[in-house]
Parts: C-alpha cells; sequence; structure tokens
C-alpha cells in the first residue's frame, strides 16, 4: 500500500538517467495537497501489470490521485498519461483530473483503475526521459497483445523480438544497458505503424455503413476496420460537436472541396459520443491549444449538445462548442517549476517553449503588409527598443511597488523599517519611469503618424527626452544607490524571521516573479547600463550636424557618471545576489554569501571514478571548489560531495594520460581529481578560470575557509578520494528553520545551476556581467514546426532565457526557453523558409525559428541570444567591442 507523500522510486530502479534538457513544463515532484476528509483505498494497475494501491481522501479530485501515481513512480513527463476505468456500460472511461473520484468512480473500492499512455506523440524522440520511453515501450507491448496494434506478420515479429531482447538481453551485456537500447528501438519501429496509439470508437455514416472513428495528434481518422480511409486535419476543421447520438464534423470552407461541408456520424449512443468529442477536445488541446479560449456565455435556463466542462492540468476549457476558428492559441505552461491549483493550465511537454501547430490565426498577409510601411531607419528602430524594454522595466517595478508591498502588508513578520525602506526606494523610481513611458508613447506615436518635413525635426527624436530622464534619475540616485542596501536589507530580515522567509519564498514561486526576486530589486541599477547603450547608439548613429546629437551626447555623459559612482558597489551586490541564489540550490554548504566571497564558476564536468564518467555540478569560488550531484529529493537541490582548496593547487591536461577526450587532473595535498569537459571550448574555459583562481589563492596566502556542514558528513580537502555514489540519495535539505522546513523544500526549477546540470555546461562571472547588458524586448514571430504559419509573441529575454507573452500587458509569461547550451544561426536556403531576417535556435532535437521586424531587430536579437548561447572566456570579454 503507498500512502499519500510516500515515493517509490521507479526511475531509478530502471537506472534511468537524468532528463537531458530542461523545460518549464515540468510540474516537479512535490507530493500534491491533500484535502482533508477519510481515506479510501483504491487500486491502480500499472503498466508493468503491478497493482499498487493508494490512500486518498474521500474529497480528493482525480488529479490528487493522477499526481500521486506519478510521484510513485517518480514520473516527469506525466502528461502524457491518464488513468481510465471501466463504467457501469463496461466502456473504458478517462478519470478527467477536476472531476472528484468518490463522484466519477461507480464503487470506487472495488474499481480498479489503469494507469494508461493518454497522448501519443508523432515522434518518440521527444520523450525526453528514459523512464517515459519504457513505459511507452509497455504500453506497446499491451497493445500488440491485446490486439489493438495491429500490424503486417514481419512487423509484429520485429516487434516481439524488441520485446524478447529487452526482456532477455544478450550474455555479454547488463540487462538495464540492453532493455533501454531494445525498447527504445521498439519505439522507433511501433510509432511508424498506422495503428500506433489508436483507439477506435465505432460508428456510421449516414448511409449506415460501419467504420470506427479515432483520434490522434494531428486530427480526426476515418477507419474501416484497421484501414484508414480518411483523415480530417484540425486546420481543416471548422467545429466539432455532438447531438444526441449524432457526431458532426464541419470543416473549413474550401472551393476545391466537392463534398459536403458538414459530415456527420452516428454512434452507438449519446455516452459514446460525448466521450469521443470529450477525447478530441483533449488531444486539440495537448497538441494544438496554446491558450484557454474564452468561454461562451453560460444559457441561463439549459443547454442543449456538447456543453462538457474541460478542465485539467492541461488547460480550463469552458466551451458550448468547440469553434476553431474563433480560438487564438497561446501556450501556457509554468515558469517557476510548479503548478498553481487546477485552474492552472500546464500542457504536455512535448516541446519548450511552444508545441506544435495552433489553432491561432495566421499573421503572414497581415504582418507582410504591416512591415511594408514599417520604418527602417535605424533611429527609429533604437528608439522602439527604448519603449520595449521601458515597459518590460516598469513592470519589473510594479512587481516590487505593488505586488511584493501588498504581501509584505499584509505579514506581521515584517519589521516597518523595511516595509519604509523599500517604499521609499521605489516609488520614486516606478513614478518617474510611469511618466516617462508615457511621454515615450506618445512621441513613439507621433513618428510613426503622417506629418510634414518640418514638424518630423521635432517629433522624430528621443535626446531631448533621454536628457530630460536621466536629468531627473540624477536626484534620484540616492534611491538607485539604496537599492543595494534592499537586497542586503531582505537577506537579513528573513535570516532573522522564518515565516518572513517563507513568505519571500513563496512569492517567487509565482508566475509572476519569472526571476529571482532579488534581481527585480536590482533592476534598477540594471537599467542605468541599458540607457548608456541605447544612448551610445544614438551618437554612433547620428552624425555631429544632427538635431538631436547634442542631447544625446548630453545624456550620455550624464549617465556614464552616475553609471561609474554606482558600479562598483552594482559588481558587489551581483555577486551576492548570485550567492544567495546557490544557498538556496546546494546542500551541505553554509555561510556561503559572506564578505570576500566570490563566484568565478559553476557548471559541469564529468568525474572519473572505478565506475566510470559520471555528471557531477562543480562551484568555483576565490580560494575553494565544490563539486555536488543533483539530489533525488522533491526539492532537486544539489548534495555537496567535496571541497578542493585552491592554495597549492596544480591542474595539468591528461586526454593522453587517461584517454578521455577534454580531461584534466586537479592535484591538492597529494590527492587527485579526474574530470572531463564536454568540448575542448569548455574545458579551456575551465582551465583557465581554475588557473585564474589558483593565482589569486597563492597571492591571499590565507586559510580557506570551511563552507561544509559538519553533520552531513561532506568531504573536505584531508579526505579520501573514494567518494560514495550513494551519498546523494535520500539527502534532506539542510536549511531548517525553527523546525519547519516548508520553505525550504520548494525552490525554483529553472535556476542557471540546474539549467548548466542539464545542458551539460557552465557560466562564469564574465557571463553574468554580460547577461545583464544584453536584456531585450520586443515582439517576435514563432514559426509553427507543421506548417508555413507565423505566431506573433511578445519576448522578454533576460537571465540566460526567453520568456514568452502574448502581448505586452500580460502579467505573466505563459512560456520559458532557457538557452545555455543552444546555439543561433540564420536560418538557411535549404530549411525553406522565404521570409526575411529569421533565426534559428537549436539544442540537440529541438529547433525552433524566429523571424523579426526589421533588419536592426534581427541584429540585435542574434546580439543579445549569442551572449548566452556562447559563454566567454576572459579574453574575448574583455577585448569585445558593441557593434553599432
Amino acid at each position: 500500500m503507498v500512502e499519500h507523500g510516500q515515493t517509490s522510486m521507479a526511475g531509478q530502479r530502471l537506472g534511468a538517467p537524468e532528463t537531458l534538457g530542461i523545460s518549464t513544463l515540468e510540474p516537479g515532484h512535490k507530493p500534491p495537497a491533500m484535502p482533508a476528509g477519510r481515506l479510501v483505498p483504491i487500486r491502480v494497475l500499472l503498466l508493468d501489470d503491478s497493482e499498487e494501491i493508494f490512500d486518498i481522501s474521500h474529497r480528493a479530485s482525480g488529479r490528487v490521485l493522477f499526481e500521486t501515481v506519478c510521484l510513485h513512480l517518480n514520473l516527469i513527463e506525466g502528461d502524457y498519461f491518464g488513468l481510465e476505468f471501466q463504467s457501469s456500460h463496461r466502456k473504458m472511461v478517462s478519470l478527467y483530473k477536476c472531476n472528484p473520484c468518490m463522484r466519477v468512480c461507480p464503487g470506487p473500492k472495488h474499481t480498479v483503475l489503469r494507469f494508461v499512455v493518454k497522448f501519443f506523440p508523432p515522434d518518440h524522440t521527444v520523450l525526453l526521459e528514459e523512464l517515459t520511453r519504457y513505459l511507452f515501450a509497455l504500453q506497446v507491448r499491451q497493445d500488440l497483445a491485446s490486439g489493438r496494434l495491429t500490424c503486417s506478420d514481419p512487423s509484429a515479429a520485429l516487434l516481439v523480438s524488441h520485446i524478447i531482447q529487452s526482456e532477455i538481453g544478450d550474455f555479454e551485456e547488463t540487462r538495464f544497458s540492453q532493455t533501454k537500447h531494445e525498447y527504445y528501438r521498439l519505439l522507433e519501429v511501433a510509432s511508424r505503424l498506422e495503428m500506433y496509439g489508436i483507439r477506435l470508437h465505432p460508428a456510421k455514416d449516414r448511409e449506415g455503413t460501419k467504420l470506427s472513428l479515432a483520434v490522434a495528434h494531428g486530427g480526426v481518422l476515418v477507419f474501416q476496420g484497421h484501414n484508414r480511409i480518411n483523415d480530417f486535419n484540425w486546420s481543416k476543421i471548422r467545429k466539432l460537436s455532438f447531438k444526441r447520438r449524432r457526431f458532426l464534423v464541419k470543416l473549413r470552407a474550401d472551393p476545391s472541396n466537392v463534398n459536403q461541408d458538414t459530415l456527420e456520424f452516428l454512434m452507438a449512443s449519446r455516452d459514446c459520443c460525448k466521450m469521443f468529442w470529450k477525447i478530441c477536445v483533449e488531444y486539440h488541446a495537448f497538441f494544438r491549444l496554446f491558450e484557454e479560449p474564452r468561454p461562451k456565455p453560460k444559457p441561463v435556463l439549459f443547454s442543449r449538445g456538447s456543453s462538457f466542462r474541460f478542465r485539467s492540468v492541461l488547460m480550463i476549457f469552458i466551451c458550448v462548442c468547440l469553434s476553431f476558428s474563433e480560438v487564438t492559441c497561446a501556450l501556457v505552461t509554468l515558469v517557476n517549476g510548479h503548478a498553481d491549483d487546477c485552474r492552472a493550465a500546464t500542457p504536455s511537454p512535448l516541446i519548450s517553449p511552444m508545441l506544435n501547430d495552433t489553432g491561432a490565426k495566421r499573421t503572414d498577409d497581415e504582418e507582410d503588409n504591416r512591415r511594408k510601411n514599417c520604418r527602417t531607419d535605424k533611429a527609429y528602430c533604437i528608439a522602439k527598443e527604448l519603449l520595449n524594454t521601458e515597459r518590460t522595466y516598469l513592470k519589473d517595478l510594479e512587481l516590487i511597488t505593488v505586488l511584493f508591498q501588498k504581501v509584505l502588508d499584509k505579514e506581521d513578520c515584517v519589521p516597518e523599517a523595511l516595509k519604509t525602506l523599500l517604499s521609499s526606494t521605489y516609488e520614486p523610481l516606478h513614478s518617474h519611469h510611469t511618466h516617462f513611458l508615457q511621454e515615450l508613447e506618445e512621441r513613439l506615436s507621433l513618428w510613426e503618424g503622417q506629418c510634414n518635413m518640418q514638424v518630423k525635426g521635432e517629433i522624430q527624436r528621443l535626446g531631448d527626452l533621454l536628457l530630460k530622464s536621466v536629468q531627473e534619475l540624477k536626484a534620484l540616485s540616492a534611491q538607485l544607490e539604496m537599492s543595494s542596501e534592499c537586497v542586503f536589507a531582505l537577506e537579513r530580515a528573513c535570516v532573522a524571521s522564518c515565516r518572513l522567509e517563507c513568505v519571500c519564498r513563496e512569492f517567487e514561486l509565482q508566475k509572476v516573479c519569472y526571476i529571482p526576486l532579488n534581481v527585480f530589486l536590482l533592476s534598477p541599477l540594471h537599467r542605468l547600463l541599458h540607457y548608456r547603450q541605447i544612448l551610445d547608439r544614438l551618437c554612433k548613429h547620428y552624425p555631429p550636424t544632427h538635431t538631436d546629437y547634442s542631447d544625446c551626447k548630453a545624456a550620455l555623459d550624464d549617465v556614464c557618471k552616475l553609471e561609474a559612482a554606482l558600479r562598483p558597489g552594482l559588481e558587489e551586490i551581483e555577486n551576492y545576489q548570485k550567492l544567495l541564489e546557490l544557498q538556496k540550490d546546494l546542500i551541505g554548504v553554509e555561510h556561503l554569501a559572506v564578505a570576500g566571497r566570490q563566484l568565478i564558476r559553476l557548471g559541469c564536468l564529468s568525474k572519473l571514478s572505478g565506475k566510470g564518467l559520471q555528471q557531477r555540478m562543480f562551484f568555483l569560488f576565490n580560494g575553494v571548489l565544490l563539486y555536488s550531484t543533483r539530489g533525488i529529493t522533491s526539492t532537486n537541490q544539489f548534495t555537496v560531495h567535496r571541497q578542493l582548496p585552491l592554495h597549492g593547487m596544480t591542474i595539468r591536461e591528461s586526454e593522453d594520460e587517461w584517454g578521455v577526450p577534454h580531461s584534466f587532473t586537479l592535484m591538492v595535498q597529494q590527492q587527485s581529481l579526474v574530470v572531463a569537459a564536454r568540448s575542448e571550448s569548455e574545458m579551456e574555459k575551465w582551465m583557465e578560470d581554475l588557473k585564474m583562481a589558483v593565482d589569486m589563492a597563492e597571492e591571499s596566502n590565507g586559510p580557506t575557509a570551511d563552507l561544509l556542514t559538519a553533520s552531513k558528513g561532506v568531504k573536505s580537502s584531508g579526505a579520501s578520494e573514494v567518494e560514495s555514489e550513494d551519498d546523494h540519495r535520500g539527502s534532506q535539505t539542510s536549511l531548517q528553520c525553527n523546525g519547519n522546513d516548508s520553505a525550504n523544500t520548494r525552490h525554483r526549477g529553472n535556476t542557471t545551476a540546474h539549467v548548466c546540470w542539464h545542458r551539460n555546461t557552465s557560466v562564469s562571472k564574465l557571463d553574468f556581467s554580460i547577461a545583464t547588458e544584453n536584456q531585450l524586448s520586443g515582439n517576435l514571430l514563432r514559426k509553427f514546426k507543421n506548417s508555413n504559419g507565423w505566431q506573433r509573441l511578445w519576448v522578454v529575454f533576460t537571465n540566460f532565457t526567453l520568456f514568452f507573452y502574448k502581448t505586452h500587458e500580460d502579467e505573466y509569461p505563459l512560456a520559458s526557453l532557457p538557452l545555455l547550451g543552444y546555439s543561433v544561426t540564420h536560418a538557411g536556403e535549404s530549411e525553406n523558409i522565404h521570409k526575411d531576417h529569421v533565426f534559428k535556435l537549436h539544442f540537440k532535437s529541438h529547433i525552433y525559428y524566429f523571424r523579426t521586424e526589421s533588419e536592426y531587430f534581427f541584429e540585435r536579437w542574434m546580439t543579445v541570444i549569442r551572449s548566452a548561447t556562447a559563454s566567454a572566456s576572459r579574453t574575448r570579454y574583455l577585448n569585445r567591442t558593441e557593434p553599432d
């Protein structure tokens, strides 16, 4: 019997490796909230034919039960799966996650629910986890045995051979290694079969011919026997509905289509018709919808026909009839690695940040016509960039002055001095930038309008507005300087009050807080850097005789002076902020964020041991090097294994010595550690920073402070080289606070350290500095995966990540894509994208195409994204020059 909160690590039993990519769609592995009430045992038959009993509250929803099963399996990619049971009519029915278990299941004590694969993606390679692929293979095996998956005799023989091979394995190979390869091959073969993932629903056409209906990722399918005779792509379907026993498919108007635009199928009963309609809605929501559509008004008295209220982890979908032509779609995902409640929409983790083609209106014609009239002069584009980034910055200030202040006002644990400090620092800045944004919007509106040449000289300029704004900011220099003190003061208050720490952690996990809270607090200092870049580009663009040049030059001089006065404090507080973030990510260290500690580089290296190369996370500070693994607890923190002092350390390449590519050896106090990077460039960056840190340690000539907590049994510099590979299992957080660790059991799942772990890369202190300067906001057109359509999105780039919104007015991002490890290139002619200003993002099998509105913004997006996708060496950073 599995009780709520008890976890059986199925992924660990199978030997499944960590996921190869990181996605904001992952729901995290925290136990679902169990409502109060008596516990009822519910039996669930798993895909390996084992049966588990889960004690669930009689008030619990299907979602609670489903998440409990996923937690039991240690399943991350749970959105592909579902639970089903046999109804009183002996039909297999899905257990919808928003419905109460007791109300839906007939006799739950005696009902056995089946855990099954619910959504079959067309490309099995999008399944990131070995455990997910294993469960899919088990489903294929069941479908083959039950006759659901029909195929030719040669295909059946091939599938059976892979199944037997996975069960028995070769003589010389380990069982899991062989099993892993065989079920991967099993999916390769099965996914090419016509009946892969198909669930047939009996029906008849108007003439009474016996048919079967099915739904797949691409649309609705029609079968006669096991032969597909027709299919209706989602893009061709205008509306799906049902009326009593009749299932109706309304097609979009097409002059070339000689058939009727409404197809009618007769099913066995209204319940069968409604059940298939629900399945169609789910499939469309999973593979196509990106945003919850606005519901039509509900009839006051009664409704007829299809009025199914569909709410699940995927989306909240309220409709009277499913009209695809009226649905504007955008992906709704998690940003901070956790789910809110049943109202939060969490689609499938197929590909982050976007799934497949959307039902949204294509923007090709509209955008092409608009771009013909779009102003392409550089001054206008720079002004547009300033406007876009100012909108984002003002929203970031509102998060502090409105949302965070509102949370603090409700709490008695917040010192009044802290409230006063925050309000006196950020409210004047918010007021100033609100007025500045209004002026910018008015100026750009006039700039884009029709006017005569004499008026153009007065309104097509920025220098006067920027000079006025910068002079007002000089009067607010005290507030700019105090933003650093706000970070220190908030941390001191959190140390003194466990309750306040919990409040800040919970606020940081909300979707509106898309980056760490301390980064929001430092945004006024970062904004000065952006003003300097904007003004520098304007001064380079204008000739000295231009009417706007003198104002721009004067504003640039003032910004440079203000920035120079604040930069020393900015470098210190940025380093402190990174240390605070790492303190939350690490288990087994203490006193990390102290004066004098500097973060130099963090990232992944493979450690050579008796068991081969094993992935480890390394953290390089001045004076000490730590390495760790990521824990398998719900916190997903990194457990520190060992501390190596840098004083007296030697570093040498050792590829020839060990035969391991890109390997090097660290020697300290008669101990050695052999590690390997994923590439030669990555190895060079690590060795360069390590040598620099060793030189700093030699010059300081002081002892290394011990960062490790004594109670964790973690090895310090004089420990044995032999490391227990089980050290990270079952580790608990060391950040206990007055016996209440609720604030410490929930952590952001998209921190820089976690992205580096999943992408097997690293970032340095210089990378963080470059990322601070390279921030951008604006509209991008994202290409749909399976069509030539494009979707317009508002995109914010910051903290090595793209955040996607429907419009700039949205309160929180709909999706995010961390770019560490990605490459960015021009879209080539061979890729058949016949559009200008298109760039391509690529990481392993994940490819995205984005289009900008002008050459200027194409170069700007390429520049800022390259700053995140290519880690900088110290030499390249010091010698870099910003392009004109």
